[in-house]
């Protein structure tokens, strides 16, 4: 039997690894909704994007319910604390990603240019909200979210939705958009070709520029203008009360873990030299090869942030000593316990049968393509 200290460390990276995974399947249609303006130029080559990711977006909306439940059991004061403080931020993404759905199955029914190109426009805003959203709520992570824990641990938001709209959440919202658009632009050179796929090349290359400098600005502005969070004691085996603990706010604090540990520096390195590298090898043909960069620059980007909060998860900019941890926002030690169980063997599965899918439907999409299975595509 696992301790509580380590159920809890587990259970951090887990939810970290589920993150990825929504950054990487969710990611890339998202990338290539937010794409729809940008590259193709005539019905005919909409329909070959859509229906490139046509296949797949149902499914990949797993990784995202998995994450909100896994929050929900494993982390539920951050989830209640989450809810309360980002509540219009989290309904707007609700609201946008309702338009995704309608957009896939209502698009083809009338063959009407104002038609599609209403359900185009809210495709393109059901998957340009939710990462930039997505983003601008991990930004505010690091500045702190004004919220407080009363003694009964009841949970007082002291913000504002405007608030949350500040220079370096903007920037964050700014890298999560250019993450999607990239790992977007190499899944259409995956799937289309010709023309469709030189544009694809040419916003792999402007979104993996983008990535390495959101990437390198955010972590100068982490370094020299954000007062990081300290934790001075807590008991790791101790019980989840956010109350039970010492923090400092200091300058330059959020870079401990680098300056502690040279080597955990590999991973925001990773972060920089990983979307170049996505480029070049999308520019010699090697679309797979690029698809795995891009994927691993999500990785990158995400245990960066998570290693730079750690092991805080989310910061309170109102009472400090109110901030939940990895410490003590978990749910019990049993519950733990139960649910690692259960990820362990249904994880596994829905990997397979998401690579599996994968698998079967691998080919590229194209107007003869579109010709011949007119009925059947979106």
């Amino acid at each position: 039997m696992l301790d509580y200290e380590t159920l809890r460390f587990i259970w951090w990276l887990l939810i970290g690894i589920i993150l990825v995974a929504f950054m990487v399947t969710d990611g890339f249609d998202m990338g290539v909704g937010c794409l729809l303006p940008l590259i193709a130029r005539s019905d005919d080559e909409r329909r070959v994007l859509i229906n490139s990711v046509g296949a797949h977006w149902e499914g990949n909306q797993v990784w995202l319910i998995l994450a909100g439940g896994a929050l929900f059991a494993a982390w539920p004061r951050v989830y209640a604390a989450a809810f309360s403080g980002f509540y219009v931020a989290m309904i707007l993404v609700l609201c946008a990603l309702f338009f995704r759905p309608l957009a896939f199955d209502y698009r083809g029914k009338i063959a009407n240019a104002r038609w599609r190109a209403l359900w185009d426009t809210g495709l393109v805003i059901g998957s340009l909200v939710p990462p930039a959203v997505f983003g601008i709520v991990f930004g505010n992570l690091f500045l702190g979210v004004p919220f407080a824990f009363t003694p009964q641990l009841h949970v007082d938001y002291f913000g504002t939705f405007w608030q949350l709209f500040s220079p370096f959440a903007l920037l964050c919202g700014l890298l999560s958009l250019s993450l999607v658009i990239m790992q977007g632009g190499v899944w259409l050179q995956l799937k289309t070709e010709g023309v469709i796929r030189q544009r694809a090349l040419s916003a792999t290359r402007h979104s993996a520029l983008l990535v390495v400098i959101c990437f390198l600005l955010a972590g100068y502005w982490l370094w020299a203008g954000i007062d990081g969070f300290v934790l001075l004691a807590q008991d790791a085996n101790g019980p989840s009360n956010p109350l039970l603990k010492g923090v400092a706010i200091l300058p330059g604090a959020w870079m401990n873990h680098f300056i502690r540990s040279p080597l955990l520096l590999i991973i925001p390195l990773l972060g920089m030299v990983l979307p170049i590298l996505t480029f070049y090898a999308c520019l010699r043909g090697q679309t797979i090869r690029g698809f795995l960069f891009a994927s691993l620059t999500q990785a990158s980007v995400i245990f960066t942030a998570g290693i730079t909060l750690f092991p805080f998860v989310m910061p309170s900019s109102v009472n400090p000593l109110s901030s939940l941890t990895v410490w003590d926002s978990t749910s019990s030690q049993m519950t733990l316990e139960i649910m690692l169980v259960i990820v362990l063997i249904f994880l596994p599965i829905v990997l397979l049968y998401t690579l599996w899918s994968y698998y079967k439907m691998l080919g590229r999409i194209n107007l003869e393509t579109l010709r011949r299975n007119d009925h059947e595509l979106y």
